[in-house]
């Protein structure tokens, strides 16, 4: 899955959406994921859904003779002519703390004794972050959980209905496994292709791997903040990888934008974007990266008249990587990787196999995105477990022979992509 996510906030109106589509189907992206897009509660964050079934009036036209509904559904065929396929967020762990099931359905929701409960998070410094406007719902302990697991299905059936193929399940480890086994299965009896993605960043790679057992295609990594130097993002990939596929991004709705993090180094973008799209099966971009937007996406404050000029054109750089990665079947998998010596400690150079013998890959890349770095092989081909041969397909000066010994060097940021064929 090659992922454009698509903020509504900033995009507008469904009907102003078609040059976003567009350009995601024109980098090779084949999904778009759309944040919610439902009525929203007071604070009008897009993650406050005060009614489930009622589309955000932002993103509507005034005054149009067709339905809410069918606006949606207009937007998703347009996705659909350009081979996209359409997936939104499922929001079920809360809703907006000022929503009308607050009152109809108090039995649905966590309670400290007449107070609704409002979901938290604990940062990396222990500080306590808790969501006022938000309310959680109790699906472990309500006395109707099956009326609960209904209203959710229901939801699902909703948003499949208006044309969507997949959901990104918001904080999914917060939810027991057995009422998303549930969940999933019985959207599945009737809507068997439905994608089910677990949000699961912030826990453990154990919870990580116990909650993709509920049933779910894929789980979000967090390669992203992986320094390039220690052992913890292999080890998380080895721990999940037979689980379920994971997806990379190189930043999201809920990060900093990287043009302005790395300080507005377009080799830093690039370097990232490669790395996201050929670590594991799935990879995933917010609009707006492949033009290096320096303003965060936020749910509440984002308008469409925020749009930025382009400071940095990636878009035919992104074309290309996903282009490598529809090619080689081992960038499509989730396949073991190794971490390999070099001799300059500022390349970072990657083994991938994958897992049902369809191709290997080794990925020299310059952890350095303002210098160049000397890359020196004194033997490829010992590198890899089969025969070969080793095909160059870097998007940047491939080579037509590889010399023994291999002695490149390389960009700031630069990757070498070597591949067997299958």
């Amino acid at each position: 899955m090659k992922i454009y996510n698509l903020f509504p906030r900033l995009a507008g109106r469904f009907s102003d959406w078609g040059p976003h589509l567009e350009r995601a189907a024109s980098m090779g992206l084949d999904w778009v994921f759309v944040n919610p897009i439902q009525k929203t509660g007071r604070s009008a964050s897009l993650y406050s859904i005060a009614d489930y079934f009622a589309i955000n009036k932002d993103f509507l036209r005034p005054r149009a003779r067709v339905s809410p509904e069918d606006q949606v559904r207009a937007m998703v065929e347009t996705a659909k002519s350009h081979g996209l396929s359409m997936m939104i967020d499922l929001v079920i762990n809360h809703c907006a703390v000022d929503s009308k099931l607050v009152k109809e359905y108090p039995e649905w929701f966590v309670r400290h004794g007449s107070k609704v409960a409002n979901p938290f998070c604990l940062e990396a410094d222990g500080t306590k972050v808790v969501w006022y406007d938000l309310a959680q719902f109790d699906h472990e302990h309500s006395p109707d959980r099956e009326g609960l697991q209904d209203y959710c299905v229901e939801l699902i059936e909703y948003l499949v209905d208006l044309g969507f193929r997949g959901f990104r399940c918001d904080a999914a480890y917060q939810i027991p496994n057995d009422v998303w086994q549930k969940l999933i299965s019985r959207v599945r009896k009737r809507h068997p292709e439905t994608v089910f993605i677990a949000e699961t960043l912030g826990c453990s790679p154990e919870q990580t791997a116990a909650t993709a057992r509920a049933g779910f295609d894929a789980i979000f990594n967090s390669s992203k903040w992986w320094d390039f130097e220690g052992d913890w993002l292999l080890d998380q990939y080895s721990l999940t990888r037979e689980v379920a596929p994971s997806i990379s991004f190189p930043e999201s709705h809920d990060t900093e934008r990287l043009y302005c993090e790395s300080g507005d180094n377009a080799d830093a973008m690039r370097q990232r974007y490669l790395f996201a799209a050929l670590f594991s099966s799935g990879v995933m971009i917010p609009i707006g990266f492949e033009y290096g937007f320096r303003s965060r996406l936020d749910v509440v404050n984002t308008q469409p008249d925020q749009w930025e000029g382009v400071n940095v054109d990636l878009t035919h750089y992104i074309a290309q990587i996903n282009r490598i990665k529809d090619t080689y079947p081992v960038f499509q998998s989730e396949g073991p990787i190794r971490r390999l010596d070099t001799s300059n400690p500022a390349v970072l150079l990657l083994h991938k196999k994958h897992p049902r013998g369809k191709g290997e890959a080794l990925l020299a890349l310059n952890k350095d995105p303002w210098s160049r770095q000397h890359f020196y092989v004194e033997d490829l081909y010992r590198h890899i477990e089969g025969q070969g041969p080793l095909i160059d397909a870097s998007p940047e000066w491939p080579m037509d022979y590889l010399p023994t010994p291999f002695d490149f060097e390389l960009g700031p940021g630069m990757g070498r992509i070597l591949v067997t064929e299958p």
